[in-house]
């Protein structure tokens, strides 16, 4: 074997390693145990300097503990090595949102959903800091967006229903409604919300017809 040779096994060996190290991290993180998620994170950072993945673990860690100035640092820097690292936007997303800052938040999970429109905790985000602001028209592309993907995903339909309520589009809030009970027929939020919706359906046509 030459030289070339043994650097491309080395390198490929120092490869599998880093993400053997990131799955450890992320898996301690799921489970909340920090310190050891931490511990493997760094050393993923040594093996792959260049990676954003080890950096948004950190992030995702300090933001659990409330440290908003460490995550947003590690999340910042997870951008740098990768400007379309859609999870380190989302991180920096949920610190400015922690920070009622609810426009950079809200600016911030849309650069996510640009970048990957399959992330339920961006659009989540992007819901919350919608109803802040009273912005609905962009929130309700993605969630309309990643419905076709999941179309049977009935937290985003229900959030959806209520955003098209809230914008003046009954008929179609009533539509997504009837589907989420003929998912979930106890469902009592969509049927509470969809009593609500055939009431002003009810009232805006009386109002047409001139009988009130």
């Amino acid at each position: 074997m030459d030289i070339t040779e043994d650097k491309i096994v080395e390198e490929h060996d120092s490869t599998q390693h880093y993400e053997v190290l990131q799955e450890l991290g992320d898996c301690h993180t799921s489970v909340g145990n920090a310190e050891e998620a931490q511990r493997y994170y760094e050393k993923a950072a040594s093996l792959g300097p260049d990676e954003p993945g080890p950096y948004v673990g950190l992030g995702v860690i300090a933001l659990r503990q409330n440290l908003l100035d460490d995550a947003e640092i590690a999340f910042r820097v997870a951008c740098r090595l990768n400007a379309n690292c859609a999870k380190a936007y989302a991180g920096l997303a949920m610190v400015a949102q922690q920070r009622t800052n609810y426009k950079s938040a809200f600016d911030l999970y849309l650069k996510c959903l640009e970048l990957d429109t399959d992330n339920p905790a961006a659009l989540l985000g992007l819901f919350q800091t919608s109803c802040q602001m009273g912005s609905f028209a962009k929130i309700i592309y993605y969630l309309e967006l990643y419905l076709n993907m999941h179309p049977g995903d009935t937290s985003v339909m229900f959030s959806l229903a209520a955003l098209y309520m809230k914008d003046g589009r009954l008929e179609q809030s009533k539509k997504i409604l009837l589907d989420v009970l003929t998912l979930e027929s106890a469902n009592k939020d969509a049927a509470n919300l969809l009593e609500e919706v055939e009431h002003s359906l009810t009232r805006t046509k009386l109002a047409e017809a001139g009988t009130v």
